[in-house]
């Protein structure tokens, strides 16, 4: 089961959310590339990118140098969506 972050002492109600890195898929495919290819262009750890494939939390330095290798923004990567989501 994936960690959730509850940031409702924040907001003042109730959200949690989880990270989803189907922005990450997306742009990798407008760039023509894969997770191979970002594996071995970024040196991340294949365990990383087994987090990444499950949506699961990975550290932001990881995702800082993944933004840098495919000269994009955070959003192109992750996005966070509510836990009970189905997407």
């Amino acid at each position: 089961m994936r960690d959730i972050l509850d940031i409702s002492p924040y907001l003042g109600v109730e959200v949690m959310l989880v990270p989803s890195y189907r922005p990450l898929k997306i742009t990798l495919a407008k760039m023509n590339k894969n997770t191979a290819w970002l594996r071995q262009a970024t040196g991340i750890a294949p365990s990383t990118l087994t987090k990444i494939n499950k949506d699961d939390w990975v550290a932001l330095t990881v995702l800082a140098h993944i933004c840098e290798t495919l000269n994009c923004r955070i959003e192109d990567v992750v996005e966070f969506i509510p836990s009970n989501s189905s997407e």
